[in-house]
Order: structure tokens, then C-alpha cells, then sequence
């Protein structure tokens, strides 16, 4: 068997010390005052060193720390009172701590002051878990696995050291949840963190020999050794290719696994695999180039892609390969307001952003997704305008004489007469509703642009498309459902399947109708007959008296003569009286026959809507007239 080397992914410097390390070397670049770390920068000698012949030295609080002086903030972080002392001292603070760790001393801090008791869970002399004890007044409760608590608060917050295991976290955890009622807890053990965990236990399991690169002061690193040594009898932690035994390099049937702590930079790393196989040929100076060259040079407007490293409901962090992390706020992912950030995106996902800030107030670099959103969506409008394609717009408010909708961030105009075919009266019922319209207009100007858009032609031509399939299907004398439109003297429009039909006021009853509106109204459905179609001229004649049967068709059956007769006075005439007998059936009381007296007018002895008895004089069926005689009755 041949050696076999096999390297962990996720070996090497984390996000946090890269930047430290970054902010360290720029810092001095850029200042000709002294600079100092407050303690060594990183848990790795050689790092350390390095920085050292680039004139950046570690410094304790008790040392001479002068007006002026350059104090970079560690990646482990500090208790809030070195800052407060730091400030005293009027140093100058360049604050390289991690943004994993600074986000669990904003959480400890804001929990604290809420009246949470805090546990942390890591080890209470590493630099990390101290810094995160000084803000909440040194008043934690720190333990390793929870074996050591006893008696808890009955409110509790619970953060976590960012290198520490994910069994001890859970260990904690389990303690916790039995003693406490209200309980906050936060997983702050870094995602890298993890992923390196999680590599080093999978290849010390298959491998001869486990070597674990990186400092013995480093408390990710020890984890790393502890893991892998349960697996692997042959662990060894070494900080350097100095390190390693003879007879390793010597023996060529072995199979070798390594990993390196967060704080080991790549070149250590090389130098050790370089060793072990004994090929001297590798490049091992690319982190020292990386370090020498990373002054990344960023602008406002310019694409970046980023991994996300922290997120909550409302903002995420992305590393962006610069000295300052990226804020990507939620109001520039989303324009939904009733969602969490959380929800839309995940730690470890590569988003690609727009700058929009170099620096905001806390010295992040702010970018947006909404505005690559709307660059895209300002093209796709402009091709859509070009090429007569739709926009599914969303309506945002009412303004005079339309709405304003929106897509991707773009306004777009929507006048009142091109939101339907027909007259709107209330555009608020069309806001917080998303609809397809086409750009009519479109301008582009340095401080305005103007685009307006109209769902008319797009409604005309559904409707003139169901309007085809209807008339297709529509024949002469079949019975079709349809909705009352609108009213005239005249008679009724009735939709009919997006087809427009009359429905005369002579065809709403068999009996006398004055106007349309004292038998149908508005919005009525209802069932009529096609007495007429023109389809070449798109004609529609529609009734409802059809669907019934003349009540003339046997009038001489029904009301035989001589016989006497009920009915009601309807309307007059000079020469008499019309009796309706039933819908449809109106008889002709001639003035000579209302009554035995000699009258002027037939009101003289009648009433509208009076009921009277008469005699039935005539039927005839084919002239439809009957003729009665009151007087015959008295």
C-alpha cells in the first residue's frame, strides 16, 4: 500500500481569524502610528510571529498603553469594560472580533438587561467565553457540560462558546430544560466550527495515523484533537511541520489523516503535507501572498456574492472576502412585510448582492438583492415594452387618475381608464392585488423615468376570445343562462357568456310591462330563449316570455262565455276599461258596459287596481281580445 494523505475540508483559518488577521496587516498599512493586538491576535505562534516582523505586537491592559496608541480588539473578543477602559486611555480601537462572537455579546447584553440570568457553555479561562462574561457585568453562569450546575434562575438565556462541541451544547441543554421554566437559548457554536468537527471525526475513523495542526493554547483546536483521538489511537497535535516524527516521513504504507484548528494558516499546513510525503515541489506561500495582497478594493454599485455566516428575522452577515463583513438588510430582500429573513435565506447559501454602501454606522458594508432585482426587472419592462410582453404587477396605492403598481422595485403607472373596460368607481379595491398589464409607455431619464402600463388590451382580448367560443355555440331557439348588465327604456342587456344580449321589454312577460326595472334588476341571473341571432353582426335577441306558453294559445278554453269573470282594472282607455284577467290576458270593458248609468269616462266609475266582476260577452283567439260587461253582473 502506497502513503495516503488525506486532507479535512474545512481545515485551516475560519472567517473570523482571516479577518482578524486582514484587519491586523491593513491597519498597519494604513497608519503610522504603533500598532498592537491586545493579547496575540490569534491561538498561533507562527501567525503571531509573522505579525510581529510586520511591526504589529501583542500588548496586555497593564502595559503602557498610550494617547494614540493603535489597539486592535482581538477575533476572541474583550469584556465591555476593556472597551470602556481602552476609551479612557484614549487609545485608537480597531475592533477584529469576530462577528459570530460580537453577535453573542449583543445577545447576552440585551437578555442580561432584561432581567435573563446567562449561561454560557465553554470553558470559563478561554479568552472567548470571557470577553462574552464581560457583558452581562461577569455575572455568567459558565459550564463545560453541565455536570457542574446546580441551582438555576427560573429565566435563564443560554449562549455557547463559538468553538465548543455540539454534545456539550446538548448536555447543557439537557440540564437546563429539567430546572428552568422560561428559557432563551441560542446555538452559538460556529457553523466552520462544526463542518471542521464534523470532517475530523469522519476521516480519523478510516485513517492509520490523525495529525491535528495548530496551536496547544487553542481551544477549537483541542476539541479537533479530543474528537479525533477518540477515534484514531495515533492522534497527535503538533503546531508545525517541526513537529512531526521521523517515521512518518520514512514509512510509505500508511494512511494519513489531517486537520488543522481555525487559527492555523495554510502555509502550516502545506509545510506538514509537503513533510509527511516528502514532495518539496508545492507552492506552501500562497496564505502569505493572500496576506500581503488582500487589500480588495470595493465600490457602490459593484456585484459581489457572499456566504451567509449569521442571519435573524431581520438582517444577515455575509462574509464578501473584504475586511468589513456584509449586511444584507430584509427590506432589501424582500418587499413582503410579514415575513422573516430567516425564512427566505440560510446560513452557508452564497447570495449574490449589490453594494449600496461601502460603510454604514457600525462599519459594515451594506448590500441589497432588491436592487439587482430591480435592474433586472427595469430590463425585463423595457423588453416587455419593446416586444409587447406582460408584467405581473402588484398595486401598491391609489393616486389621482389611477393607480401606482410595482414589479421588482420598479413604479409603474396605471391609469383608471386602462384598469378595465368599463368605468371603475373605486380603485381601492384593486390595491394589494397583482395583475398582468402591458407597457404602453416607456421613458428613461436621469432623475425620472416614466412607465405606464394598461390591462385593456389584454381584457379585450380574452373577452374578444371567450365572445368567439360563445357565438360558435350559440343557436336559435336554445334556453342559455345569462346576467343582467344594465337597464334601459327600452328593455335589459344580458350577458351571455361574455356575449351581449337584448332582452326587449316586450319579451320580459307575456303580461304589460312599463319598464324593465319593475320586473328584473342588476346583477339578477336568469334563464332566456334566443328568438334571433346574427352572428355576422354579433346580434343577440333574447326572452323570457318564450320560455313560457302563450297564454292566448287557449284563451277560448279557459274563459267559455257567458261565464263570470274576476279581474283587475289595469289601465283606461276613452272608450273603456282593460281588466287583466291574468298575466298576459288583458279583456276590453267597453264604457258602454261598465255600468247601467250613463258615464263621461270610464274613471268616472273605476279605480287603477280595483278588482271587479264581469261577464264574458266574446273570445277571440286570433285578434287575442275578449270583451266583458260589468253592468251584465249587477
Amino acid at each position: 500500500m502506497a502513503k495516503e494523505i488525506i486532507l479535512a475540508e474545512n481545515a485551516g483559518f475560519c472567517f473570523g481569524v482571516k479577518r482578524a488577521v486582514e484587519t491586523a496587516i491593513k491597519t498597519e498599512e494604513e497608519n503610522d502610528a504603533k500598532v498592537y493586538t491586545l493579547g496575540p491576535l490569534i491561538h498561533n505562534n507562527d501567525v503571531v510571529s509573522f505579525l510581529k516582523n510586520k511591526g504589529i505586537t501583542p500588548i496586555e491592559m497593564n502595559d503602557n498603553i498610550k494617547n494614540g496608541d493603535i489597539i486592535i480588539i482581538r477575533s476572541h473578543g474583550v469584556p465591555f469594560d476593556t472597551i470602556k477602559a481602552l476609551n479612557e486611555k484614549e487609545a485608537t480601537i480597531v475592533d477584529a472580533t469576530c462577528p459570530f462572537v460580537s453577535l453573542i455579546h449583543k445577545k447576552v447584553k440585551k437578555y442580561y438587561e432584561q432581567g435573563y440570568a446567562i449561561l454560557v457553555v465553554g470553558d470559563s479561562s478561554h479568552p472567548e467565553v470571557i470577553g462574552i462574561n464581560g457583558w452581562c457585568d461577569n455575572n455568567a453562569i459558565i459550564s463545560k457540560d453541565g455536570s457542574d450546575i446546580v441551582t438555576l434562575s427560573s429565566k435563564i438565556c443560554v449562549v455557547s462558546q463559538t468553538t465548543e462541541k455540539q454534545e456539550n451544547w446538548q448536555k447543557v441543554l439537557s440540564v437546563v430544560t429539567k430546572q428552568c421554566k422560561e428559557i432563551i437559548a441560542f446555538n452559538t457554536i460556529c457553523s466552520a466550527t462544526e463542518k471542521r468537527q464534523k470532517s475530523a471525526f469522519e476521516i480519523s475513523k478510516s485513517v492509520d495515523v490523525m495529525f491535528v495542526i495548530g496551536s496547544k493554547s487553542s481551544s477549537n483546536t483541542n476539541k479537533l484533537f479530543e474528537i479525533c483521538k477518540d477515534n484514531c489511537e495515533s492522534t497527535f497535535l503538533i503546531e508545525n511541520s517541526d513537529e512531526i516524527p521521523v517515521w512518518i516521513t520514512k514509512n510509505q504504507n500508511i494512511k494519513i489523516g489531517i486537520t488543522a484548528g481555525a487559527s492555523t494558516p495554510d502555509w502550516i499546513i502545506k509545510e506538514a503535507i509537503n513533510k509527511m510525503s516528502e514532495e518539496n515541489t508545492i507552492e506552501y506561500s500562497e496564505q502569505l501572498t493572500y496576506m500581503e495582497k488582500f487589500d480588495k478594493r470595493i465600490k457602490v454599485g459593484e456585484i459581489v456574492k457572499g456566504e451567509i455566516i449569521s442571519i435573524n428575522e431581520k438582517e444577515a452577515f455575509l462574509n464578501i472576502g473584504y475586511k468589513a463583513e456584509g449586511l444584507l438588510p430584509i427590506q432589501e430582500v424582500t418587499f413582503q412585510n410579514d415575513i422573516k429573513l430567516s425564512d427566505i435565506l440560510s446560513i452557508g447559501e452564497i447570495v449574490e448582492t449589490k453594494i449600496i454602501s461601502i460603510r454604514n454606522e457600525d462599519g459594515y458594508v451594506v448590500l441589497s438583492r432588491i436592487e439587482i432585482k430591480r435592474e433586472e426587472g427595469r430590463k425585463y419592462i423595457k423588453e416587455a415594452f419593446e416586444e409587447n410582453k406582460t408584467v405581473d404587477v402588484l398595486i401598491k396605492e391609489e393616486v389621482k387618475g389611477g393607480v401606482v403598481g410595482n414589479y421588482n422595485g420598479i413604479r409603474i403607472f396605471i391609469p383608471a381608464s386602462h384598469l378595465e373596460l368599463a368605468h371603475v368607481d373605486n380603485l381601492k379595491n384593486y390595491v394589494g392585488k397583482t395583475y398582468p398589464v402591458n407597457i404602453i409607455e416607456y421613458s428613461e431619464g436621469k432623475r425620472n423615468s416614466r412607465i405606464v402600463g394598461s390591462r385593456r388590451n389584454l381584457l379585450k382580448a380574452a373577452q374578444d376570445e371567450i365572445e368567439s367560443k360563445t357565438w360558435e355555440k350559440l343557436e336559435k331557439d336554445i334556453v342559455v343562462d345569462g346576467e343582467v348588465k344594465r337597464l334601459t327604456d327600452f328593455g335589459a342587456f344580458v350577458d351571455v357568456d361574455g356575449v351581449d344580449g337584448l332582452l326587449h321589454v316586450s319579451e320580459l312577460s307575456w303580461g304589460r310591462v312599463n319598464k324593465p326595472s319593475d320586473v328584473i334588476k342588476i346583477g339578477e341571473k336568469l334563464k332566456v330563449k334566443i328568438i334571433d341571432i346574427d352572428k355576422e353582426n354579433k346580434k343577440l335577441s333574447l326572452s323570457i316570455k318564450a320560455l313560457s306558453e302563450d297564454p292566448w294559445a287557449n284563451v277560448d278554453e279557459r274563459y267559455p262565455v257567458n261565464n263570470i269573470v274576476l279581474g283587475k282594472v289595469v289601465r283606461f282607455a276613452d272608450f273603456g276599461a282593460f281588466i287583466e284577467l291574468e298575466p298576459g290576458i288583458d279583456a276590453l270593458v267597453h264604457i258602454s258596459e261598465i255600468s247601467h248609468k250613463r258615464i263621461n269616462k270610464p274613471s268616472d266609475e273605476l279605480i287603477i287596481g280595483q278588482q271587479v266582476k264581469a261577464k264574458i260577452l266574446d273570445v277571440n283567439k286570433e285578434a287575442k281580445k275578449i270583451g266583458l260587461s260589468i253592468k251584465a253582473v249587477e
